[in-house]
C-alpha cells in the first residue's frame, strides 16, 4: 500500500481551505503527486465518516441506558458523554511516534483511539455499571482495557479505559469500528481537565513540587469519590453489592 507524504498533504489540505479568490489553481494541479493526494483527502474523508459512525453507535446505546435508567430507579449513571474524531494530520503524526509507516491500511489497524467517547459518571459504580452493561451487547467486542481506577497512573490520573469495536452497518457493508472509550466520575473528570491545562499542555516538564501537589489533590479526589460512594449506598436505589470489576464477556 502507497504511503501518504505528510508534507503534501498538508499542502494540499491548508489550499483547500482557502478562499477560493486567492487560491492558484495551477499551483494545486502541479503537485507532483496530486492525484495520490487528491485520493488520500477522499479516503480520509471516508473513512471518518466510519468513525463516526462508531462514535454515533455507541452514544445512542448510553442515551438509551441513561433513560432507562431514570425510569427504572429514578436516576442517571451517565452525567455527560463527549466525544471526538482525531484529526487526519494528529493520526498521522502518531503513526509516525509510533514508527510505523504512514499508511491507510496502519492508519485503520495500529490506531485504537481515533474514535473517542468519554464518559463521567455520578458514582464509581456506575463506571463498571455502564462498561459492564455495554460490554454484554452482542455487537461490541472488548479490545483492550486498562482500569486506572484500581490501578492509577503515577501521576494520579484516575479512568477506566476501554477499547471496543462496535458492528455498524453501512449501504453496501457492515464495518467493525474500533472505539476508544473513557469513563470516570465527575471528580476524576474535575481533575483530568486540570491537570491537563496545568501540566501536559505547558510544553515543558513542570517542577517536582507541582507534580506532587497535583498527585496529592488526585488522592483528596479519590478519596472524596469514595466517602460518596458509601453515602450513595445507603440509599435504597443503588445496588449495596455492586462489584467494581469488568464481568468477562
Amino acid at each position: 500500500m502507497e504511503e501518504l507524504n505528510i508534507d503534501e498533504y498538508i499542502e494540499y489540505d491548508n489550499k483547500q481551505n482557502e478562499d477560493q479568490t486567492d487560491t492558484d489553481l495551477t499551483t494545486l494541479v502541479s503537485f507532483t503527486n496530486y492525484d495520490v493526494v487528491l485520493n488520500t483527502s477522499m479516503q480520509l474523508q471516508q473513512l471518518m465518516v466510519m468513525y463516526e459512525a462508531g462514535i454515533d453507535h455507541i452514544q445512542t446505546k448510553l442515551e438509551i441506558l441513561n433513560k432507562e435508567f431514570e425510569v427504572k430507579k429514578n436516576r442517571n449513571p451517565i452525567a455527560s458523554i463527549s466525544s471526538r474524531v482525531k484529526e487526519p494530520m494528529s493520526i498521522m503524526e502518531k503513526l509516525q511516534r509510533k514508527g510505523y509507516p504512514v499508511t491507510m491500511e496502519n492508519l485503520m489497524t495500529k490506531i485504537f483511539d481515533i474514535a473517542g467517547v468519554r464518559i463521567t459518571c455520578p458514582f464509581i459504580s456506575d463506571i463498571y455499571d455502564v462498561a459492564n452493561i455495554l460490554l454484554s451487547h452482542d455487537d461490541i467486542h472488548l479490545i483492550e482495557l486498562k482500569d486506572y481506577i484500581k490501578y492509577p497512573k503515577e501521576n494520579g490520573y484516575r479512568s477506566l479505559h476501554l477499547v471496543v469495536d462496535v458492528e455498524v452497518f453501512f449501504s453496501e457493508q457492515k464495518k467493525r469500528i474500533p472505539v476508544e472509550i473513557q469513563i470516570r466520575t465527575i471528580a476524576m473528570d474535575f481533575w483530568a481537565a486540570l491537570e491537563h491545562q496545568m501540566a501536559y499542555k505547558q510544553g515543558f516538564e513542570i517542577p517536582a513540587e507541582i507534580y506532587n501537589e497535583l498527585r496529592d489533590c488526585a488522592t483528596v479526589i479519590a478519596n472524596t469519590d469514595e466517602r460518596m460512594q458509601r453515602i450513595a449506598n445507603i440509599l435504597p436505589s443503588f445496588d449495596k453489592d455492586a462489584s467494581y470489576n469488568i464481568i468477562d464477556s
